[in-house]
């Protein structure tokens, strides 16, 4: 082989290479974000808020919806029974491992089967879940309540639904190695062709409104804990 046929076979395989690399490029994992992939200026304001009270709720497991139950009482005992202003109060709800599914909308639990995968049944039908079954509010969108009393259980102060939830204050994180890890979980469940990043795009455009995505929970809460002074909670 001459020089010039060298370089020219050369040339064509770096070329073909290249193009396999590009080719490939959607189907790589991201499993790692980095600065610029997320929020972190939204971050860092939540870890600064200035609230007198601020606690980080660590929820890993669903257990039938139960911890929004300890926030709403969170919420109650500290501004009726302790007498501190709503707005000096912030709790964050930390959801993870399989808690971090109920971060994704009704079009995600369907299309996903989402309920008989994590084995989350809707309490009004006692079937797997195809919606997602602790956001929506019974008092509708907008949030419509008959009293202001606290003590009835038709008021927003004892509405655990995720929607009333964050009407009082409460911010939701999501994370991002949790998607990416239980995507891959999902496609071997239930047996899909789709590539995992095609799936978390989709359910990265379909979270929670007011859901904040960060790359890896525990990071996130240890510096809500160091930075932000938030008191960590698990249930």
């Amino acid at each position: 082989m001459n020089r010039r046929s060298f370089v020219s076979t050369a040339a064509t395989s770096v070329a073909a290479l290249a193009t396999l690399g590009t080719e490939g490029n959607e189907a790589d994992a991201h499993l790692v974000y980095t600065r610029s992939d997320w929020k972190l200026s939204e971050f860092n304001r939540l870890a600064k808020n200035p609230a007198r009270v601020k606690q980080v709720y660590d929820i890993i497991a669903i257990m039938e919806g139960r911890f929004l139950n300890n926030i709403k009482n969170a919420l109650n005992g500290l501004h009726f029974g302790f007498g501190i202003p709503e707005e000096q109060i912030k709790i964050v709800a930390a959801l993870h491992g399989p808690a971090n599914m109920l971060n994704y909308d009704d079009f995600i639990w369907n299309k996903y089967q989402i309920g008989a995968w994590l084995k989350v049944n809707d309490p009004l039908t006692g079937q797997p879940a195809m919606k997602n079954p602790y956001y929506a509010s019974k008092a509708g969108t907008p949030l419509n309540y008959n009293t202001d009393d606290p003590d009835n259980p038709d008021s927003l102060y004892q509405d655990t639904s995720i929607q009333a939830l964050q009407h009082r204050g409460v911010k939701l994180l999501s994370c991002h190695t949790a998607t990416e890890e239980q995507v891959r979980t999902l496609i071997r469940h239930n047996n899909l062709a789709q590539q995992p990043e095609v799936i978390v795009k989709e359910m990265l455009a379909h979270t929670l409104p007011e859901v904040l995505v960060v790359p890896s929970m525990v990071a996130a809460i240890a510096l809500l804990q160091t930075d932000g002074h938030y008191s960590y909670i698990t249930v």
